[in-house]
Parts: C-alpha cells; sequence; structure tokens
C-alpha cells in the first residue's frame, strides 16, 4: 500500500493527467459531478455521491454514432445533335457515411464508490453480452477505476443489501483502491492495469503500511449497520418471482404519486435505456444515442402504439427490472443501493419504499391468516 498527502493531490491529478484523460467529481454550481480535470477546477473528492452517477465515462448521456453528410456532385452529359456536340451539366448527390472512431486512448476515473462500480458490472451485462456494444467496449478496455472509500455514508445509503462494501473499495472491481485518512489518501493497486497506474505516479507515491486503512475501514462499517435502509430484506424478489410480484394489487395504489419525470432514471448508476435519434445539419444528419427513461408515456413509442399505455405499467416495469427481471437473466440485482433515487425522487416513490409496501403486504397477509 501507498500514500500521498492531500496537500500533494494535484500533483497526482496532474501527473495523470499528463498521459491520461482524467475524470473525477468537480463542483459546479454547488453540485458535484464528473468532469474532466483542469488545473483550476474545483475537485470534490470529499462529495459521498455525485449527482449523476460516474457511468458517463463508460456510457455517454449522448453520443454520435456516425455522420452522413450529403455532397452534390456536378457531371458532364454529352450528346450528338447534327455537327455539334452539347453539353450538358447534371448534379448527382453522393453521400458519405463516416462512423465516429472508438475510445482509443486510456482514461481514468478517479474517486468512484464501491456501488458505482457495481454499477459498471450491471452495465457490463448488458453491453458486453452478444451484441457486443462496440463503443462501450472500448471505454472499458481504455478505462481505468480508481474506487475510493466512502468515508461518512449517509442515511439514505444501503449499499451493502445488494452485497456491496462502501468501506473496502478493493473488494469491489476496480483497478484501484483508495481510502482518505487523517489528510492522506491511501493508495493499493488491485489489478493490472491498476498496477501500471501505480508505476506510472510512483515517484509521488511513498510507502505505507498494509493495515493502514483498518481503522477507517472499521469505522464506515459501524456507520452502514447504524443506518435505517441497510435492514431492508429482499426475501421475494429475484430470479423466479414474476408472476408473483407483477401481479400484485401493490402496484396500483403505490404509483399513483409518480409524476413520471425520469428523474430516478437519469441518476441510477445502472439504468441502461437509450434512444437513437437523428439530428439534421445543413449538408446531411448525424446519428446519435442518448438516454432515454421507461418511466416516460413517449417510451418505446411507434406507428402502432407502445405495449406500457399507463403510469402504473411503467412504474411497475422500473420495479419489477430492477428487482427481479435483471436478477432472471443475469443473475445480480439492477440496483446497488446508491440511494440517488432516494435523495432526488421529489414524490419519495424509490426502490426503498417499493421493497418496503410489499414487506407490509406481507406482514398483513400473514396477520389475516
Amino acid at each position: 500500500m501507498y500514500k500521498i498527502s492531500l496537500d500533494n493531490i494535484n500533483s497526482l491529478f496532474a501527473a495523470i493527467a499528463e498521459s491520461k484523460e482524467l475524470f473525477l467529481p468537480v463542483k459546479k454550481a454547488g453540485q458535484a459531478n464528473y468532469a474532466n480535470w483542469t488545473e483550476d477546477c474545483e475537485v470534490a473528492l470529499d462529495s459521498l455521491k455525485t449527482v449523476k452517477s460516474p457511468k458517463d465515462a463508460f456510457f455517454p448521456q449522448f453520443e454520435t454514432l456516425y455522420k452522413v453528410n450529403r455532397k452534390i456532385i456536378p457531371t458532364d452529359a454529352s450528346e450528338e445533335e447534327g455537327s455539334e456536340t452539347l453539353v450538358e451539366t447534371k448534379l448527382r448527390t453522393k453521400l458519405e457515411i463516416t462512423p465516429t472512431e472508438l475510445k482509443d486512448k486510456d482514461f481514468v476515473v478517479f474517486g468512484m464508490k464501491s456501488c458505482d462500480v457495481k454499477g459498471i458490472e450491471a452495465l457490463d451485462k448488458v453491453f458486453l453480452t452478444d451484441p457486443v456494444d462496440n463503443f462501450y467496449k472500448a471505454r472499458r478496455e481504455h478505462g481505468i477505476i480508481v474506487a475510493l472509500a466512502c468515508h461518512e455514508p449517509e442515511e439514505s445509503c444501503f449499499c451493502t443489501v445488494f452485497g456491496v462494501d462502501p468501506a473496502d473499495p478493493s473488494k469491489a472491481k476496480a483497478d484501484v483502491a483508495t481510502w482518505i485518512v487523517d489528510g492522506e489518501l491511501y493508495w493499493k493497486a488491485i489489478s493490472e492495469k491498476g498496477e501500471e497506474l501505480t508505476k506510472s505516479v510512483a515517484s509521488l507515491l511513498s510507502d505505507a503500511a498494509d493495515d493502514a486503512a483498518d481503522a477507517e475501514i472499521s469505522n464506515i462499517t459501524n456507520i452502514m449497520t447504524k443506518l435505517p435502509n441497510t435492514k431492508l430484506s429482499l426475501e421475494g424478489w429475484g430470479e423466479g418471482k414474476t408472476d408473483e410480484k407483477f401481479n400484485s394489487e401493490v402496484w396500483n395504489e403505490l404509483y399513483k404519486p409518480c409524476l413520471g419525470c425520469g428523474t430516478c432514471t437519469f441518476v441510477c448508476p445502472t439504468c441502461q435505456c437509450y434512444d437513437i435519434k437523428d439530428y439534421s445539419t445543413k449538408d446531411g444528419i448525424q446519428r446519435y444515442r442518448c438516454w432515454d427513461s421507461c418511466m416516460y408515456s413517449d417510451f418505446t413509442l411507434m406507428a402502432g402504439g407502445q405495449n406500457r399505455t399507463s403510469q402504473v405499467q411503467r412504474f411497475r416495469q422500473r420495479f419489477m427490472h430492477k428487482l427481479v427481471y435483471f436478477p432472471d437473466r443475469y443473475g445480480m440485482y439492477s440496483c446497488v443501493g446508491c440511494g440517488r433515487c432516494v435523495d432526488k425522487c421529489p414524490q419519495s416513490l424509490n426502490v426503498v419504499k417499493v421493497i418496503k409496501a410489499f414487506e407490509n403486504e406481507k406482514k398483513e397477509a400473514g396477520a389475516n391468516v
């Protein structure tokens, strides 16, 4: 294990940025989100969680897939008329398709919390399973994740319910694990990518005891045990629960305050829905994809309509996907307990409330037996 003083942390960032793009939490207008590091940016490593998750680095909110340019090419057509040759100029349209180049340079995502690293695992299941998404695959191959322990988890956090350890990022599928303790950043490489990154900044790091972060790990673990939402039970959720949960009457009451605003899907680190659209330019089009939300009434809307025509259906779809459909297909939940939906939903309709509502239904059913 190594360490570096927080007083010298900008030197570490500068050293990384010399050869790689560096993304980390940056504070703007009082809020922290991931952005490119610059010497004058306000780094916010002390923020527990950014507004949006850092999945943006691997699955951008907006990305151009290819461009189609239309070129008008004049051609000469000749024909004989008597003894004279007539030349007529005709116009021909040529379309040129230019695919967007795949990511081909290494970059570092610094300060990811263990829940967000777990979120990338969920995205891997979707985008790296046949048919593989080449844009995502290229970013994953070139991305280097530096995970950071959660110094002081908040009441909205419940990542431990989904098997995430916020205290020890070395257990996450990251490349480097870090902890901030008493003005020092402790650093531990946990993959080949992490080892290479460590070598590139070795001159700035000094040796530290292997157990230097043990007290911090213990402190974070103790905090998590006292938070209210860590007692959630996932009994009755997961694989094979479609019929039981889908047909429950709980949905018919639970959904009613939902505004269909989609906030929950845009802050979620595992949501992967997107739309593909064309943008008309002066001489062609740009085809791009952008995040979409299953909570919108026009989601998957086609000429013949769509299969979820009411808000209760859309509300049920979101949480069934997180807690039943995804486990059915990929063997893991599509929720990591980050608590962003708990913090941001204007109507307090989040995954915690859904799980508790079904717990209450089960208790009431048992009491009536």
